[in-house]
């Protein structure tokens, strides 16, 4: 679901940059994540616990990896340096 693109001020505050997030837009969170995808920046709230993590790994569709995967074999490692 995508919203409709609204427009809003950058600005500095502090030695950091800052985004005014208009009020249909606004998180009922106190800490967000952010990172980029696919030159887009992306704001989200942070994630609480394991039980999401394994609700995406549960939405995977049933035939990820049903090939497997391929896996190098172990490196020879000298123990004795």
């Amino acid at each position: 679901m995508t919203s409709p693109s609204v427009t809003t001020r950058v600005f500095k505050s502090g030695n950091s940059q800052a985004v005014r997030i208009p009020k249909e837009f606004q998180l009922d969170v106190d800490e967000v994540e952010i990172f980029k995808r696919d030159g887009e920046l992306v704001l989200r709230p942070k994630r609480k616990n394991l039980l999401e993590a394994l609700d995406i790994l549960a939405s995977l569709p049933d035939d990820f990896m049903k090939d497997g995967r391929e896996d190098l074999p172990p490196q020879e490692r000298d123990f004795d340096l």
